[in-house]
């Protein structure tokens, strides 16, 4: 992408990230202490296992050095707006969505460095210069995550009616700046673009699929409720795909590292559709048990 295209989606992700803001509250944050074992669960899936995850994935699968690395950007930015909105279209945990959400952002400020400069160290190498300064990237995606949501916070806190009024528009908003920056980027590399969807298509699918899956059975192992398990699972397995397109684009200046994430944009909303619909059929039959109990 030219200067210009980084620059709007630098400024795309910023809003994205005030959006998150808008919809954030100091209690979410303190739900910390009110749902420490789930917090804990979701947390060490998201941060710990899924980049173990994304990291066994292309070991074992056969791809390009630019997909490996664009796999563990993916893996190294979990949550994300998207998970609050499948939470609640699934009758999941919305406030433990939320709170994992807040909290897996902050800490991801910080990990994603590491993960991102082992990743092109190893898949990449000598045969390329690429690496993130670790400071200087800590600095940086702070800025486009950390201050626009705490922006967000303060505009909800101050003006919650405002922020009510704002959500919705800057949900349908984020949804369609992440298609645009998907199907441009797709254009961009449209030399090799189907060669490396079929080699993207399975790794981003498996990704997603494994994480969900083992967040929710983790969930349950831990004696969690459906509704918790499910959020767990959506968090563990929706990742930031926008972060991550930014994460190639903005900071690394290689659109090709960003094919991984740009194919999991489109496969993650048809796992998304049938966790919400199985999920929607739980929480109904739930709900009758309760009724005829």
């Amino acid at each position: 992408m030219d200067k210009t295209s980084t620059i709007i989606l630098a400024i795309s992700l910023i809003i994205i990230m005030l959006g998150m803001g808008l919809s954030l509250r100091i209690s979410d944050f303190k739900n910390v202490l009110v749902y420490p074992k789930a917090i804990c669960i979701g947390l060490l899936n998201q941060l710990v296992l899924l980049p173990l995850i994304g990291l066994a994935i292309v070991s074992l699968l056969p791809m390009p050095p630019e997909i490996a690395v664009g796999i563990m950007i993916l893996a190294a930015c979990p949550g994300g707006a998207t998970s609050n909105l499948i939470s609640y279209m699934a009758r999941a945990d919305l406030a433990l969505s939320v709170s994992l959400t807040a909290v897996s952002s902050i800490c991801s400020v910080f990990t994603i460095p590491f993960i991102v400069n082992y990743a092109l160290e190893n898949y990449i190498g000598e045969r390329n210069a690429l690496q993130l300064n670790v400071l200087e990237t800590i600095a940086q995606i702070a800025v486009i995550i950390l201050i626009p949501i705490i922006i967000g916070m303060i505009v909800r806190h101050y003006r919650p009616a405002f922020a009510d009024k704002m959500n919705r528009p800057v949900r349908i908003a984020s949804g369609a700046i992440l298609a645009i920056v998907v199907v441009a980027l797709l254009i961009k590399e449209r030399d090799t673009v189907m060669h490396s969807l079929q080699q993207a298509g399975l790794a981003t699918l498996a990704l997603n699929a494994s994480t969900m899956a083992i967040g929710f059975a983790s969930a349950k192992l831990l004696r969690l409720k459906r509704d918790q398990a499910v959020s767990i699972a959506i968090e563990s397995g929706i990742q930031n795909s926008t972060l991550a397109i930014s994460i190639a684009v903005v900071l690394l200046g290689n659109s090709s590292l960003a094919i991984a994430a740009s194919v999991y944009s489109l496969a993650m909303y048809f796992t998304a559709g049938f966790v919400i619909y199985y999920s929607v059929k739980a929480f109904k039959k739930e709900q009758e048990g309760q009724n005829t109990g």
